[in-house]
Formats: C-alpha cells, structure tokens, sequence
C-alpha cells in the first residue's frame, strides 16, 4: 500500500473484504474474485491524487468493481458472427416513408407557426402533449387537440406538397421530393 496517499489505503482497508465477497458471490470463484479485485485497486490506483477529492470512495469502488464485473462477464458470453445477408439489408433502398424527410422540412415551413411548434416538439423533439401544454399556456385536452389538428394540416400538405400517395392500407406509396426552403 502506498503511504503518500492515505485516503485511499483507508478506503481500500475498509472496502476491501466486502468488495472481494460481492465479486466472489458474482464469479465462478475466489481467484476470478482476486483478479478483478486487483483490477479495482489498480484502477484506484491510477486515479492518483483525484482518488483522495471522491465524495464517497466505497461507492467509486463499488462503482468500478460493478463496471469490471459487467466487462469480464461480457467477454465471456460467445459472440456470433453476422452473416453477409445483414450487410445486404443495410444497402436496401429506403422505404418511401422513410424518404419523406426529403420533403418535411419544406411543408413544415409552411404550417403556422403553432402548427409546427407542436409538430416540433411532440413529433420530433419527443416531447409530451403535457409539455406542449405547459408551452402555450392551454390545458392538455386543448393541446391534443391542436396536435392531432396540425398533423391533420401537414398530411394534407405533404399530400398537396409533395404528391404524397397512399397504398390500399393507407401507408406511403410513394412521393415527389421538394428540395428544402433557401
């Protein structure tokens, strides 16, 4: 144990049964537990002077000896080589509803301003129907409905816009690309 540095050897004295008991209680037994345990100390080790300014050192010890552990049990799990049809997949064409983000930008620009602000935020952004709520100051049932309202506009924008057309289950068939606003 190093002298120049006693916060960690206190740390390391006071951890040090209960970290090598968690690990052994984890792995196939007392030397997977030792090595792993020597890979938290050195790690501890590393941290040099930072070690010493840790609010909370067990907890960091834990922390490691938790990241060490999902590593070593990682490696362990067989790895499966990807067959070539999954690279074929990859260099598929796009569905055409998945190439509308060709044409959004352009319709989205020309909404008002509250029509694309819930667009914005609910649909892209991920946002909750509360928070677009919250944002214009109405209550959530009044924000539903201006969403559901607004998608209702930009459908019929991308429709006109666009030339978005549909398949006899309703999804896109197919589309005329609209270069974006200058």
């Amino acid at each position: 144990m190093p002298d120049d540095r006693p916060c960690l050897t206190r740390a390391w004295r006071e951890t040090r049964g209960e970290l090598h008991g968690w690990l052994r209680h984890r792995l196939d037994g007392d030397a997977e537990a030792d090595d792993l345990l020597q890979e938290v100390f050195l790690r501890a080790l590393r941290q040099g002077d930072a070690f010493c300014a840790l609010d909370n050192p067990r907890a960091w010890l834990f922390q490691v000896a938790r990241n060490a552990l999902t590593d070593r049990l990682r490696a362990r799990r067989p790895q499966v080589e990807l067959g070539d049809e999954l690279a074929a997949a990859e260099s598929e064409p796009l569905a055409p509803v998945d190439q509308l983000s060709q044409c959004l930008p352009r319709v989205l620009a020309e909404l008002s301003a509250a029509d694309r602000l819930a667009i914005e935020l609910c649909d892209i952004a991920g946002q909750s129907q509360q928070v677009l709520a919250e944002r214009l100051g109405i209550s959530l049932s009044g924000a539903k409905s201006r969403l559901q309202r607004a998608r209702l506009r930009l459908r019929a924008r991308l429709v006109e816009g666009c030339q978005v057309c549909f398949d006899e289950a309703g999804l896109v068939a197919g589309f005329v690309p609209r270069p974006p606003p200058e």
